[in-house]
């Protein structure tokens, strides 16, 4: 056996999770686009690495998830999975890849994990959906559920607003919740909606429910790495927690490399041939 096999960390897998859920270890979940920062999250130690449909945002400057393309979503989920040994990689399926037609649905789910190595899929919605998830799932592929605020249905909500205040789409949501474990969903992610709810879903499921901006009565939390680093400081909600000032640390060192090559102090002589 080589060295590598023997260093290499243990595989996070959807049983993993379960495991964690059931012995109340909280799951880290972080999202990445590429191979340079998935190495470093997977380093890290976390749980998940989520390659979220939100690199149409980060990485490409869209104002909504919507342009996803399922082309380019393998292409950051290859970066990614190429970058990652121990953490579970979860890729999005964009927006018009699983509605609607369940065949198609399947097809490019199996595409979305073939070509890009990732180990499962997330998808938004409940009942709606039922038939693409139920296809997806006979094939042998995790699904991650996303039920709450979910972006690819911006249009439809007029906005990005907290879901579920109210007692009927509180109760709609527990239902689609209660449906997709049923179906045999590995997780369900929720998204900003209110911490009594959250929980309350999370302590009704035996599968792990990972919250942003859902409190601290779920499974796990999931952030966007780059705005969890400080490198996008324009925004700000309130569910958002800052470990770091990147945007300031890059600005400052863009700035020094200007006036050091302008005052032609890089290179020194040390740092030529």
């Amino acid at each position: 056996m080589s060295t590598n096999t023997i260093d290499k960390p243990r595989k996070v897998t959807t049983a993993t999770l379960r495991k964690m859920k059931a012995e109340g270890e909280k799951i880290a979940m972080l999202t990445a686009y590429d191979y340079s920062m998935a190495r470093l999250v997977d380093a890290s130690g976390m749980d998940v690495i989520l390659v979220g449909d939100s690199a149409t945002n980060v990485m490409a400057g869209n104002e909504t998830t919507l342009p996803m393309t399922l082309d380019e979503m393998i292409y950051h989920a290859r970066c990614v999975s190429r970058g990652t040994d121990r953490a579970l990689v979860v890729a999005d399926m964009p927006f018009g890849t699983y509605q609607g037609d369940a065949n198609a649905a399947l097809h490019n789910a199996v595409r979305l994990m073939k070509e890009s190595g990732c180990q499962a899929v997330k998808i938004e919605g409940g009942r709606e959906i039922r038939e693409s998830m139920e296809k997806i799932l006979s094939a042998g592929i995790p699904i991650m559920a996303h039920l709450g605020l979910t972006p690819q249905s911006v249009n439809k909500f007029g906005g990005y607003g907290i879901r579920a205040k109210e007692e009927a789409e509180a109760q709609r949501l527990l239902e689609d919740a209660l449906l997709v474990e049923s179906l045999g969903c590995f997780a369900l992610v929720l998204e900003k909606v209110p911490a009594d709810l959250a929980a309350k879903v999370a302590a009704s499921l035996s599968i792990p429910v990972i919250g942003i901006g859902a409190g601290s009565g779920v499974d796990g939390q999931v952030l966007v790495v780059n705005d969890m680093l400080g490198m996008n400081k324009g925004f700000k909600p309130k569910f958002l927690r800052l470990y770091a000032d990147l945007q300031s640390v890059i600005d400052s060192s863009l700035k020094n490399y200007i006036a050091d090559v302008k005052a032609v102090s890089f290179p020194s002589a040390e740092e030529q041939y």
